[in-house]
């Protein structure tokens, strides 16, 4: 469906059905499946035919769905997992191991934060986190020999930050590395990363993709532009033999398929972070009306936005498509048809007028959820992000009297007048 539009790829791609076939995505429930000869499935095990045997690696449903999610996104191939988390961590330990080394954008999800800095570094993996601001010259200076990737979002959460894509792209080639884009917010319905230089995609499917806050999931999605073979040394996951599948070496076997078919045969192998057939047929409900749904949450957000911005109890509202929003040039550059439905914003009095402004509002309620078809809010300083310390959270833009506004698909005025009765 490649020459098909994104309405309709959202609608109809990655799936479709023969002469007498379902049009819906089956949801294949079966965790094994039946061969006739062990040489059958041994083909299998050796990577040499393509095809079902486990659920843990690979599923039907899953695989449509994903398929989809490369269309949208304009990538060679693309996995679920289990949740965006295990979409990251994936993505990153596909091609990082004990002694190297990632560069990443300070301002990014408070649990991303966290794996990174703290999870993977008991696994030998540093980090250095650099400014979504930082010039040419500062990004290089953060890179080492040792640097395997760089990672950043095209959105951050919840600061809102907009990643200066092409710029990290740059960088991470001219060090022969890939750049890894989290792409949650604004969906490949507003902005497509690949197309800016990023190498590889990740998502939390739990938000937009899904929109209805019933199917934790996550997807990865490889551009194929990155030559694994032209930086060899630097990454002999892909590049040299796996002794654990018999000696294969991925790029030279899989090409462009070889990220997903490594991050499958041996990531989804020993770690299982696998998403359900059910919620991968969940998600695809959610992707039907992707395009039609960010849309809404954009203009909704735009509404808010303007609203808090004129409001004498707001210190200062974070939103890229207001025009004295920092990133609002960025933003007409990557995200011209609108970003999406988040909003934050910090109140006159910090922390306690943040708890008491929430604690009135009727409308929208109190989550640890964003994206969502229902209006969500928090305070991140209280929850998704309360593991950084004040230093960690004013560096990542998130101070403590934040609150992080997910604007969901109700009408504009009622969540005004949700807004306006809470400060009053």
């Amino acid at each position: 469906m490649s020459n098909y539009k994104m309405n309709t790829k959202c609608v109809q791609g990655g799936y479709t059905p023969g002469n007498g076939e379902p049009r819906q995505i089956p949801i294949v429930q079966s965790t094994t499946f039946k061969y006739n000869t062990s040489e059958d499935m041994g083909k299998l095990f050796d990577l040499e035919a393509s095809g079902y045997f486990y659920t843990r690696l690979q599923n039907p449903t899953n695989d449509y769905v994903a398929a989809k999610i490369a269309e949208l996104e304009g990538g060679v191939a693309a996995m679920l997992t289990s949740s965006g988390q295990a979409a990251n961590f994936f993505a990153l330990f596909n091609i990082c191991e004990c002694g190297d080394h990632i560069v990443a954008s300070s301002s990014i999800y408070g649990g991303t934060f966290n794996l990174i800095s703290v999870t993977m570094a008991k696994m030998g993996i540093e980090v250095t986190f650099v400014s979504p601001d930082a010039t040419e010259e500062e990004l290089n200076a953060a890179f080492k020999e040792n640097t395997k990737a760089m990672f950043g979002e095209t959105i951050a959460n919840p600061a809102l930050t907009v990643l200066d894509i092409e710029l990290f792209a740059k960088v991470a080639h001219a060090h022969g590395v890939p750049l890894i884009v989290d792409n949650t917010f604004p969906t490949p319905v507003h902005c497509r990363p690949i197309e800016w230089g990023a190498d590889i995609v990740t998502h939390s499917t739990t938000k937009y993709m899904d929109g209805h806050g019933v199917a934790v999931g996550g997807a990865i999605v490889d551009s194929g532009n990155f030559d694994w073979m032209a930086h060899a040394e630097k990454f002999p996951g892909l590049t040299t033999p796996d002794e654990s599948y018999h000696g294969i070496t991925y790029a030279e076997k899989f090409g462009k398929g070889a990220f997903i078919t490594k991050c499958t045969a041996q990531l989804m192998r020993d770690f299982g972070c696998i998403q359900s057939p059910q919620n991968a047929f969940y998600l695809n409900m959610g992707l039907e009306s992707l395009h039609v749904r960010i849309a809404r949450h954009a203009e909704n957000g735009q509404a808010v936005a303007e609203f808090l911005q004129n409001h004498p109890k707001v210190e200062k509202v974070h939103f890229s498509g207001l025009p004295t929003d920092p990133y609002y040039a960025r933003a007409q550059k990557y995200l011209p048809n609108g970003g999406c439905g988040v909003v934050s914003f910090e109140l006159k009095g910090g922390r306690k007028a943040a708890e008491e402004f929430m604690s009135k509002l009727k409308l929208a309620a109190i989550e640890t959820h964003v994206a969502d078809a229902r209006t969500c809010c928090l305070n991140p300083a209280t929850s998704t992000h309360r593991q950084m310390t004040d230093e960690q959270l004013a560096a990542a833009g998130i101070p403590a009297g934040l609150v992080r506004m997910s604007c969901g698909l109700e009408d504009k005025a009622d969540l005004i007048a949700d807004l306006e009765q809470a400060l009053a």
